[in-house]
């Protein structure tokens, strides 16, 4: 089948044609409406485009076969696509249409081809003409139905991003405004939320295997993901995945009211910093206390300076060993063969570095109180 077919028939058939355009073009229009699609009046801008297309197509298929080549046209078809997609119909519907205009014209243009004495390789020469042309303006239209449908996809993620700033914001909107923006954006807010930091090379991965109704955007060197309902079936072990296999570095916010997602952001980005092996996900939830420590650390450095201060007189080697020999015996809850074996001494030995012990820290080894901010002094230190 040739390109452009109707570029081959005789310029006459335009001139036997031409009288009943506007009798042909009623009748298109009458079989489009019987379409589902189209069932429904033919008024504003959607009446008028389709009149247009009608009346478009039939003109300069006329104007084509008496020229016997190019005529320049409108943009009409492609307008069309864009119009179907944003009246959220699919491009099948149109598609349809134009294949039943099709059907119309021929049949009418071979009844008045046929009265006006065209030979018949004229009038098979004309069938292939119209519905070769109808997969032309088809192709059009597909192309602008596709585009608009990557405008309106873009133009959402756009929404998404702002909503993103908006929600991580600490000073956070207006709730209407917030309220207001999820809407445009196609975005139904949660009831609980959790804030995901992705930081590494494949952060950008990362994201495209979160679950659908994630939404993110970058802020700096993270990337700032919001998960709804973070601990409904399946979620971590989703966004567990995600990060995994994408070979990024996440860290996962508390659990919190989509109101406070700022809150979520910052647990989120503390826990991200703990994070240091390529796919491993932290959650804040998880190293609470640890996170706690770090949030100031110049504080828990201190704490940790005063609470082994007896130790501080000691030659680095003593202070490591009884340093190791404190936290054992923190840990073992005091029992002595215990602390030994973890330890890896004689129970003698032990025996003779717990003595030393409470020779420095007196009564503080018996107070519940100060044993615990021994330990957390321990968990700071790093002797």
């Amino acid at each position: 089948m040739k390109e452009h077919p109707w570029h081959e028939l005789p310029p006459a058939v335009a001139e036997v044609l031409r009288p009943a355009l506007d009798d042909v073009a009623r009748e298109m229009i009458e079989a489009v409406a019987a379409v589902p699609a189209y069932r429904r009046p033919l008024e504003g801008p959607f009446g008028d485009g389709i009149r247009a297309g009608v009346g478009e197509a039939l003109r300069h298929l006329l104007a084509e076969i008496e020229a016997g080549g190019p005529v320049a046209r409108s943009d009409v078809y492609r307008a069309l696509g864009r119009g179907e997609m944003r009246a959220g119909r699919s491009l099948d519907a149109l598609l349809s249409a134009y294949r039943v205009g099709a059907r119309v014209a021929w049949r009418r243009f071979a009844r008045i081809g046929a009265e006006a004495g065209l030979d018949p390789e004229t009038l098979y020469l004309l069938a292939e003409s119209i519905f070769a042309y109808i997969d032309v303006l088809s192709a059009e239209s597909a192309e602008g139905h596709a585009a608009e449908q990557s405008a309106i996809a873009g133009e959402e993620q756009l929404r998404r991003r702002r909503l993103v700033a908006m929600l991580v914001r600490e000073y956070p909107a207006a709730h209407e405004e917030v309220r207001a923006a999820a809407e445009q954006a196609r975005w139904a807010l949660p009831r609980t939320l959790s804030v995901l930091a992705i930081a590494g090379d494949h952060r950008g991965r990362a994201t495209s295997l979160l679950p659908a109704d994630v939404i993110h955007d970058t802020l700096g060197e993270v990337t700032c993901a919001i998960v709804p309902d973070p601990d409904g079936p399946g979620r971590r072990a989703a966004i567990e995945h995600a990060v995994a296999a994408a070979g990024a570095r996440g860290g996962l916010g508390t659990t919190v009211d989509w109101t406070r997602a700022w809150v979520s952001l910052r647990r989120a980005r503390a826990a991200l910093e703990l994070a240091h092996a390529d796919g491993e996900l932290v959650a804040a939830r998880e190293r609470a206390g640890e996170l706690l420590l770090r949030s100031d650390p110049q504080l828990a450095a201190e704490l940790a300076a005063d609470a082994l201060a007896p130790l501080a007189a000691l030659t680095p080697a003593a202070r490591s060993r009884l340093a190791d020999t404190l936290r054992a015996w923190l840990d073992e809850q005091g029992r002595l063969g215990a602390v030994a074996r973890s330890l890896g001494v004689h129970p003698q030995t032990a025996r003779y570095r717990i003595g030393r012990l409470r020779e420095l820290f007196g009564g503080a080894l018996d107070d519940p109180e100060a044993r615990l901010w021994l330990a957390v002094a321990l968990r700071v230190s790093r002797w």
